[in-house]
């Protein structure tokens, strides 16, 4: 019996073996793949530090939302914090594509956080073109995509990326919403 209980044994250990000769590449390609997708490998996030335009010397890129990335903060240790601008926008009303006879529209109050405060007269010059943008694509919404706040989210998101395009060269990094009503 001892001699049965023996090869047991070892293929147990052989089980063992193989398990971790087959799970530690899945967990590293699992991280491989996480850290590109988060852009920590210059993957998904829309390009790596090659694409970047030459900045000034001393110039730091303060992020998509304003933040200060880019730098260890070993400059930065007693700067305030970047100043930014809050531009009003005027109030929109719009129909959104609902279906049926009964109509539904939206109103929406809301402020542009620009990038820096010179680039409020380039957006507020631009306002004619900003308010074509948001009116356009809140026609061809449905009441349903607003649900929510991953609707909101989406929204925001999409209104910001029309903004910059817009008041190019300008920087819109976000769009606060003061008011939603959809009816």
């Amino acid at each position: 019996m001892a001699k049965t209980e023996k090869p047991v044994e070892a293929k147990g250990a052989g089980g063992r073996r193989k398990l971790l000769l087959l799970a530690v590449p899945a967990v590293l390609l699992a991280g491989g793949a996480g850290a590109w997708f988060s852009g920590l490998l210059g993957g998904a996030s829309g390009g790596g530090h090659a694409e970047a335009a030459p900045k000034e010397e001393g110039a730091h890129d303060a992020g998509p939302r304003g933040d200060h990335g880019g730098g260890h903060g070993a400059d930065q240790a007693g700067a305030p914090p970047s100043a930014v601008t809050y531009l009003d926008m005027p109030e929109i009303m719009s129909n959104l594509n609902a279906p049926g006879k009964r109509g539904a529209f939206i109103r929406l109050r809301s402020k542009l956080e620009l990038a820096r405060p010179e680039d409020a007269a380039a957006v507020q010059q631009a306002m004619p073109r900003l308010l074509d943008l948001f009116q356009t694509y809140l026609r061809e919404m449905r009441p349903e995509e607003l649900r929510g706040s991953i609707g909101t989210h989406r929204l925001r998101e999409e209104l910001i990326a029309r903004a910059n395009i817009a008041a190019a060269p300008a920087r819109v990094n976000d769009v606060l919403f003061t008011e939603i009503l959809v009816q």
